[in-house]
Formats: C-alpha cells, sequence, structure tokens
C-alpha cells in the first residue's frame, strides 16, 4: 500500500519535469531560463554592399537582374516581411505555452505606380507639335505614382474567437513563505487555559500545475506549518503540521477534448505557413514593381533620345531654312517657323528628362534602404544595361484553362485564404464548446502529518490524558514522514457543475464564429473568382500590346519613308516647312509609340507572371534566397 501510494505522489509531482509530448523537444529550449526574453537584434538600415559596388565613375550601372537583387536585399517592405515568420513562432510559442494566438497582419507592400504606370500620362499621350507650341505638364506633382501602396493579402482579419478557455501548458511552480504572529482573546478560558490565545511560527508552502491536452488539471500542493502557541490545553507545543494534496480535474463537457484545446497550436501553425506565404507574395510584388519600374524608365530615356533627335532635326531644319532664307529662295516666315519648332522640341525634350529622373529617384527609393540619403547614391545616374525586350516572333499559345489551372495551384495568396478559411473553422470549434455546460469531475487525495514537543504548561484538570503516539513527537521530519507513509489520508471524488440558465454571450459567440466562417468561405470564392479575372485579363493584355507593339513598328516604318519622301519634296521647292515639321512630329511621336508599345508588351509578361504566381521561378529566385536577401 505504501509502495502504491509513494508511486501516486512521484506521478502527482511529474509535471514539474514533464510537458506535452508533442512538445518535449521544445520545452527544454523554451523553459531553460524561463524568466529571461531573448533579445530581438537590431533592424540593419545600411545598403548592401552590391549597391556600392554597381557605381562606377559617379553612374550606377544596373542591370534587370541587379535592380531585382538590390530590392530584395535592401526594400524594407521585403524587410518588413521579414519579421513575419518570428512573429509566427512567437504565436506558436504562446499558443504552446496555453495561450490564445493574437493574429498578425496581413498587408502586402507594393511598390509605387511609378511614371509608366497606369496613372501617368506619360508615353502615350505626348502628341505631334506641328503647331509648334510645345507640351506643358500640368500636373507636376503627381504623388500617386511616388508613394509605395499597400494590399491585403488573402482575406481581411476576422475578429478571434476565444471560445471554452484552453489549460495553461507552461508548467508553474508556486512557493510561499511567511513566518505570523496572531493574538486572539477568547471568550473562555475553557477550551485553550488562557483569555487571550497567542500563535506565531513560520508557514510556508510549494505547489506545481499543470494543463494538458485534454482538458485535465493538475493541481499539487505541499503545506508545513509550525507553531508556537500559549494554549495550556495544547499536548504539543511547538508542533508542527504538514500535508500533501493532490487535486485533478477533467472537464466533461465545455474544455473537453485534444482537438479542442489544441486549436490555438493549430491556429499557430497555419499562422506560421501563411507568413511564409506573405512573404513570397511580398518577394513577388516587389520583383514584378522592380520589373515594371525598370522598363519603364529604359522607356523613358529612349523617349529622351527619341526628344533629342526631334530637336535636332528641328535644329537641322533651321539652318537650311536660314540659309535659303539668306539667298533669297524662301520667305523669312518659314525661319521663323523653324525656330518655333525648336522651342517646342526643346520643351518636349525637357519634360521627358523630367519624367526621367523622376522615375530614377523612385527606381532608387525601392532598391535602397535609406533612398537618396547616401549622397553617392543620390548623386549618381542610373545607367540601365539591359533593353527592353520585344516579343517573340511566334507567341507563345497556352490554352486558358491550364494557365488558371497554374494560377491556382501556385497563387500564394489563394494558399493563404485556404488557410485562413481553416482557422475559422477550428475557431468556431472553440465558440461552440464554449456554449456547453461547465461539467468537470475532480479528485483529490491528501496526506496530513503532525509532530511536536511536548507542552510542559499543559493543564488537564479533570480530564484524561491520553500520551501523544512516539510518532508525533519530532519536527518536520516526523510530520514529512508521516505525510509519505500516508498515516493520515483523506481522499475524494466528485463532480461540479455549472448550468446557466440563459447564455447569450456563448451563443453569440457561437453564432458569430458561423458568419464569420461563412464569410471567410465567401472570400474565398471571389479571391479564386479574382486570379481567374487576372490571369484572362493579363492574357488579354499580353495579346493586346503584342499587336499595339507590331502595329507602333508597322507606322514608325512607314513614318520614316513619309518623312524621307516629304524631305526630298522639301529640298526641290515642292513642300513646305510646316508639312516637313509635321511629318518630323509625326515620326517622333511614331518612336516613342514603339518605344512605348515594347514596355507595355515587356510589363505584360511580367504582369502575366504575377498572374499565375510564377515571378520568383521565372526570374530565378528561391524564396530561401529572398528571404536571406542573397541573390546571385
Amino acid at each position: 500500500m505504501r509502495r502504491t501510494a509513494l508511486y501516486l505522489w512521484a506521478l502527482a509531482a511529474a509535471p514539474a519535469f514533464a510537458q506535452l509530448p508533442a512538445d518535449a523537444g521544445r520545452w527544454v529550449s523554451d523553459t531553460g531560463n524561463p524568466w529571461t526574453v531573448r533579445r530581438v537584434p537590431p533592424i540593419r538600415m545600411q545598403n548592401s554592399p552590391r549597391i556600392d559596388s554597381l557605381i562606377r565613375a559617379g553612374n550606377l550601372y544596373l542591370s534587370l537582374r541587379d535592380a531585382i537583387a538590390l530590392a530584395l536585399e535592401n526594400n524594407l517592405d521585403v524587410e518588413l516581411q521579414r519579421l513575419q515568420p518570428a512573429i509566427a513562432e512567437t504565436e506558436l510559442l504562446r499558443a504552446r505555452g496555453g495561450g490564445i494566438v493574437l493574429g498578425q497582419p496581413l498587408n502586402v507592400g507594393v511598390p509605387p505606380v511609378g511614371l509608366g504606370g497606369p496613372a501617368s500620362p506619360l508615353l502615350t499621350s505626348t502628341q505631334p507639335t506641328v503647331t509648334g507650341a510645345g507640351t506643358v505638364p500640368t500636373n507636376v506633382l503627381n504623388i500617386g505614382v511616388l508613394v509605395p501602396g499597400q494590399q491585403t493579402f488573402g482575406l481581411s482579419t476576422a475578429p478571434l474567437l476565444p471560445g471554452s478557455p484552453v489549460p495553461v501548458y507552461d508548467t508553474a511552480l508556486t512557493a510561499a513563505l511567511q513566518w505570523q504572529h496572531t493574538s486572539t482573546p477568547q471568550s473562555t478560558a475553557f477550551l485553550t487555559g488562557t483569555n487571550a490565545l497567542v500563535v506565531s511560527g513560520p508557514t510556508g508552502n510549494v505547489g506545481v500545475i499543470q494543463g494538458f491536452s485534454p482538458g485535465t488539471a493538475i493541481n499539487f500542493s505541499f503545506n508545513s506549518n509550525n507553531q508556537n502557541t500559549n494554549s495550556l490545553r495544547s499536548t504539543l507545543t511547538p508542533f508542527t503540521t504538514s500535508s500533501a494534496t493532490l487535486t485533478v480535474t477533467q472537464p466533461l463537457l465545455q474544455g473537453f477534448g485534444m482537438s479542442l484545446n489544441r486549436r490555438f497550436i493549430r491556429i499557430a501553425n497555419n499562422e506560421r505557413r501563411i507568413s511564409d506565404l506573405i512573404f513570397r507574395q511580398q518577394a513577388i510584388e516587389t520583383v514584378a514593381g522592380v520589373i515594371r519600374l525598370y522598363y519603364d524608365f529604359v522607356a523613358l530615356l529612349e523617349e529622351v533620345k527619341v526628344r533629342r533627335q526631334a530637336v535636332a532635326l528641328a535644329e537641322k531644319l533651321y539652318e537650311d531654312n536660314r540659309r535659303q532664307v539668306e539667298a533669297g529662295t524662301l520667305a523669312p516666315i518659314e525661319l521663323v517657323r523653324a525656330e518655333a519648332q525648336i522651342a517646342a522640341s526643346r520643351q518636349d525634350l525637357v519634360n521627358s528628362e523630367g519624367f526621367a529622373r523622376e522615375q530614377e529617384l523612385i527606381l532608387k527609393t525601392v532598391i535602397s534602404r535609406t533612398g537618396t540619403a547616401s549622397p553617392a547614391i543620390r548623386d549618381a545616374r542610373i545607367i540601365p544595361t539591359d533593353p527592353i525586350p520585344a516579343p517573340p516572333p511566334v507567341p507563345e499559345i497556352r490554352p486558358i484553362q491550364d494557365l488558371i489551372a497554374e494560377a491556382l495551384r501556385n497563387r500564394a495568396d489563394l494558399d493563404a485564404a485556404s488557410l485562413q478559411l481553416a482557422n475559422a473553422e477550428i475557431s468556431l470549434q472553440g465558440a461552440r464548446n464554449q456554449a456547453l455546460p461547465v461539467l468537470n469531475l475532480v479528485g483529490f487525495l491528501q496526506n496530513s502529518g503532525l509532530a511536536g514537543q511536548l507542552n510542559p504548561n499543559a493543564v488537564f484538570t479533570g480530564v484524561q490524558v491520553v500520551p501523544p503516539p512516539p510518532d508525533f513527537l519530532g519536527g518536520f521530519g516526523s510530520s514529512f514522514l508521516q505525510v509519505l507513509r500516508r498515516n493520515f489520508p483523506t481522499y475524494g471524488i466528485g463532480l461540479q457543475l455549472t448550468l446557466p440558465l440563459r447564455n447569450r454571450v456563448a451563443q453569440a459567440a457561437a453564432i458569430r464564429g458561423e458568419l464569420e466562417q461563412r464569410r471567410a468561405q465567401i472570400q474565398r470564392q471571389q479571391l479564386e473568382n479574382q486570379v481567374r479575372l487576372e490571369v484572362e485579363d493579363a492574357v488579354i493584355g499580353l495579346e493586346r500590346s503584342r499587336a499595339a507593339y507590331e502595329a507602333a513598328v508597322l507606322t514608325r516604318r512607314l513614318q520614316e519613308q513619309s518623312l524621307a519622301a516629304e524631305q526630298k519634296r522639301y529640298e526641290v521647292g515642292l513642300s513646305t516647312t510646316f508639312l516637313l515639321i509635321q511629318y518630323q512630329n509625326f515620326v517622333a511621336q511614331a518612336q516613342a509609340t514603339e518605344v512605348a508599345a515594347r514596355g507595355a508588351w515587356a510589363k505584360a509578361r511580367a504582369a502575366l507572371d504575377r498572374a499565375l504566381g510564377v515571378t520568383l521561378e521565372v526570374n530565378g529566385i528561391s524564396v530561401e534566397d529572398a528571404f536571406r536577401g542573397t541573390i546571385r
């Protein structure tokens, strides 16, 4: 019997040295020093060495690959998302300890639109200045193209439903030690032999509290109290009382079940997977944005070249007209018209150069951590080394259903939406369980002990005094041995029922949980529909931009032929300066349109990759390298 008792006490103390079986490996690392918090390293705000290595003679020679690598190394939106997995780990650690997850932000940063994006009136609106008036930008401060945006990733975050309480899985050791002196007046001296009972001495107790996945809660405590009293009716003084109590509580309705009580751990695991998907989507958005900004910048520089050629043609026409006017073969008014065309062409050149510098500024901000705070980066002029690719001679044709199926497999936001829907269902499980009555099975086992010294001042008049047994003589050691030997056991078992007569809070939470689940289902379907729409729209955009590019190439060739013919007519006096200027502007516009069309195709190709969720793979980037910021 005593061996059985010792086994039970060892079993009761086991929670102090054990944790959930699934977490046994992490328990040592998590609680090796549970009273200190591991410090989070500071954020590195310096740019990666790559950007300095690309600056030569005051110019930043930038390929598209380098631009992508610099953005993944330095962009602050990417750096912000690098915190997401660590936040998810804290959520998991918190849930493993029995805490409620706090949730995490679901926003993804989108690079600025830039001056070649949908909000910009840049590349396709420059019209031939046949009147010699030039173009003047009326919106000289377009903040929308400079400021990065935000988009919600996956579904909107639903309010977390705490549901029924979960056990605290982190073992807690409690202890108390105090010394107390009390003096209590007595209404009769019969019981204590004195009119003022004085008791003094130390009291100490230790305990262990542990929760388990099925909802089981174990509370083990050991108490010891040493008292010295002036009572004349006490056989022992001073004396020590000791007791060890084991209480086990097992919920039978509300709070019962491993799946229920580990729901926050499951949610935290899903959040950890969502954080990885969020980072992947951030990397995709950043790479796609850099590709768009880079090609727009190249297009703007080519637009500048076109405008410089237009200025050169206008200046050549002016010189030709001046010589003819001096020779008396041309009216002086033609010289005025040629001079007006020079002014208009220079105005257009200034506009294009200004747009290119603004785009350069945006690109510098996206690929660096400090933007233009560094003088070397601020003063460097970006020299792009990669041209805008032209569409291949033979277009790649894939069935639209194959593209949509690929997108549904690869889209990180769609995978995250599925995980968020799973979390909504897990949360609903806890909300429904909270509506159940509380019915707990409670068992307790207590062993007690008593030991002390004979009271030399004890007085028992007219009462037969039974001397205490030898085991009662001694101190703390004697009382502790009595506890171990189970000399004085007390035990019991029972049920505790809490039956709410009205349960509106829990019922409302359960209904809210079902509504949030329905919302998540609808939003998941909306997102899937959006994915299909994005893929089909990207395919249409790719086909349209290809057709526009082919038309722009043909238009540019025909306009160049027309200009050559008109130039010959002008040289023999069969044309006018006005018509020649008009044809020169037609050629300039055709060249600018061709550049814009080629850039539009390249951006449409990148948009299709983004819609399919394969931007990183197409550009030879792994998520692991992007997270480490080590792009080769």
